[in-house]
């Protein structure tokens, strides 16, 4: 009895271990999976405010001799389309009919322009780029969420151990 014993003990340890690995390294592999997915978005919205940030400028002053010219930001907003959240997509959409409406108005004067810098709404992309903060912040809590560590002070925290 006391052999048996030692065998289920063993088997019981050896499972726990096995099981504490596999967790681990699934922990790990999403996180690593979230991080990737982080970067891509980070790296992709950054291309797009810089890019209409661009475009907005050039719509204040001059028309749309080159329509062209808006291609790019076009195929970055079709890239956006592919996984972003509602907020951000709507955002980037507001952004370029914003642009687009601009470069067939009168272009501004240099006073014009002086206003709409001091005034509140001055920047184009501002709630563009608010939703991006906010998407960005989901992602990263949902990382550290996944790997059991609040995601404000770096604690592994049992509780998101066991709901998850």
């Amino acid at each position: 009895m006391g052999a048996m014993a030692a065998v289920v003990g063993s088997l019981v340890g050896g499972s726990a271990t096995v099981a504490t690995t596999w967790l681990a390294q699934r922990i790990a592999t999403k996180r690593e999976e979230i991080t990737e997915e982080l970067r891509k978005r980070e790296t992709l919205y950054g291309e797009f405010i810089s890019e209409c940030s661009k475009l907005a400028i050039d719509s204040l002053a001059h028309d749309i001799e080159m329509p062209e010219k808006m291609w790019s930001a076009y195929a970055l907003l079709n890239r956006i389309r592919l996984s972003a959240s509602a907020a951000v997509l709507a955002e980037a959409e507001t952004v370029l009919k914003r642009i687009a409406e601009q470069y067939f108005s009168p272009n501004l004067s240099l006073e014009d322009f002086r206003a709409i810098v001091l005034s509140h709404d001055g920047d184009p992309l501002e709630a563009l780029g608010e939703a991006c903060r906010i998407e960005l912040e989901a992602i990263r809590v949902a990382k550290h969420c996944k790997a059991g560590v609040h995601p404000r002070n770096g604690k592994l925290e049992r509780s998101h151990l066991t709901s998850h």
